[in-house]
């Protein structure tokens, strides 16, 4: 299945700032709509998880890149 999801590229900003933005990016998305997270901060692999959990999104899939990580979020 392939999931066609825009991209939301959070390179350079260190935390909070992934978490706050793909906050406020997912809020005004529908329920079930997905998105993927390109960060550079080494905490978003702790952070964009806990996030997800707590906010009731849907961690789909999360992988290492060269200079980061990217993280697939289906909308709570």
């Amino acid at each position: 299945m392939t999931v066609i999801a825009e991209t939301y590229d959070l390179k350079g900003l260190n935390c909070p700032l992934p978490v706050l933005r793909a906050r406020k990016r997912l809020a005004g998305m529908a329920t079930g709509e997905h998105l993927w997270l390109e960060t550079t901060d080494p905490l978003a692999v702790i952070d964009i998880p806990a996030f997800c959990n707590e906010s009731g999104h849907l961690l789909v899939e999360s992988e290492a890149t060269p200079d980061g990580h990217r993280f697939l979020v289906e909308r709570g």
